[in-house]
């Protein structure tokens, strides 16, 4: 009964979101319509001394459509943390935590959910807190689904996305901690009202289910002072090679780009000597564009366009540095100690099926407790759709304090 409840509201859901997300691409975020970068996003000189320290925070607003007809009735606040950086160094992060206004009902405390984005694209104004702020933010409603549930949401921007300097898309380690330190700044908080010490989850699909699965295998570790139940993780692009190879010459090519620049900002790896002209004016758009933006302007791009020898980028990736790179991002190398949900479509034109289920093994082979859920909706985008029941079920489960499933 539960279930057949959980399909029909996420059958109206999707509907409500695909006209979200039509009006957004109708109405896309471009570099030239975005105002310069708001004073808020500019980090200090200094920051605190440990990561998910705030910054700075101040009140915002959420809609669900780019006409702000919708506004969602909760406390709403812009923040900016600490987290840490690829190499280690602190760097500043901005996000939003969003507190809904009813009191909490459930047992125990209310928990926190780290909400990690799917693609957002790489222009500042393309950051989740920009997004939901103007109405845009084509996840705003599966956001509101969590605060239906109760739940506090602490959804970060990740590193360079909204911030200065480019957004390390792609960067697994980097996303991961944002995630984390972002729950560390909600609790710290003390206008969004959550507890200091209550329990957490993490949820993440696309970009962010590979950001949500790093902040799984790196939640023990990094912060051991999280009280992480478990983490649900959607079309994990955990094999970056893999991922790569399908996305050339496909509608999502623009993806490619926009990793290929972020794992190169994150690597300190100079694309330079290896783009023509055409490549390097594709690279400075990309740089500036949000996701519908992007997938509109680059549909099918041939990665082989952009290169000074004329070989698709992909080939890159069999040889130093980028062999090392995209290794390092390598998902399922490391044991998670918390539960985990995965889910993915045998239909995913963007991540491959087969990079979800090798994760899923490598993760059992390491003796973790992995859920895998195969749906069969057609497209990366009606994967998404079809997860979230299960998802959020699977969470309500973890933050009830039942016993994980696992299918390893």
């Amino acid at each position: 009964m539960h279930g057949r409840i959980l399909r029909r509201a996420f059958g109206t859901l999707a509907g409500t979101t695909a006209a979200a997300v039509a009006a957004t691409v109708a109405l896309p975020l471009t570099a030239a319509s975005a105002a310069e970068r708001p004073p808020f996003y500019e980090p200090p000189a200094t920051l605190p001394a440990a990561d998910g320290d705030v910054i700075r925070a101040e009140p915002s607003v959420y809609y669900l459509d780019p006409l702000k007809t919708l506004k969602v009735d909760a406390n709403v606040q812009r923040i900016m943390y600490r987290s840490t950086d690829g190499h280690g160094a602190p760097v500043a992060v901005t996000g939003t935590v969003i507190t809904p206004k009813s009191a909490w009902s459930g047992p125990g405390e209310r928990p926190v959910i780290g909400y990690a984005a799917g693609t957002q694209g790489l222009g500042d104004q393309c950051a989740p807190s920009r997004q939901l702020a103007n109405g845009t933010e084509y996840e705003g409603l599966f956001v509101k689904g969590l605060l239906a549930r109760g739940y506090g949401v602490a959804m970060t921007d990740y590193e360079g996305l909204g911030t200065p300097g480019l957004h390390t898309y792609m960067n697994r380690a980097v996303q991961g901690q944002a995630v984390l330190d972002s729950v560390r700044a909600a609790q710290r908080l003390p206008a969004a009202g959550l507890p200091d010490d209550g329990p957490v989850a993490v949820y993440g699909y696309s970009q962010g289910g590979g950001a949500a699965a790093s902040a799984a295998e790196l939640a023990r570790s990094y912060a051991p002072d999280l009280d992480v139940k478990g983490v649900a993780a959607g079309a994990v692009p955990a094999d970056l090679a893999a991922v790569g190879r399908n996305l050339d010459g496909s509608l999502y090519a623009a993806f490619l780009g926009f990793a290929v620049a972020g794992l190169a900002e994150g690597s300190d790896v100079d694309l330079g000597p290896y783009l023509n002209d055409h490549g390097r004016q594709v690279m400075a758009e990309a740089a500036e564009t949000c996701t519908a933006e992007a997938v509109l302007r680059y549909p099918f791009l041939q990665s082989k366009t952009l290169t000074a020898d004329g070989r698709p980028i992909t080939d890159y990736m069999d040889a130093s540095p980028w062999r090392e790179v995209v290794e390092e991002q390598r998902i399922g190398v490391r044991k998670p100690e918390v539960p985990v949900f995965v889910s993915h479509s045998m239909l995913d034109d963007v991540i491959p099926y087969g990079v979800g289920k090798k994760l899923v093994a490598d993760w059992c082979a390491k003796g973790a407790t992995v859920d895998f859920s195969t749906n069969v909706a057609p497209t990366h985008v009606g994967g998404a759709l079809a997860s979230y029941p299960a998802a959020y079920g699977w969470l309500e489960g973890r933050l009830a304090g039942k016993p994980a499933p696992s299918d390893c």
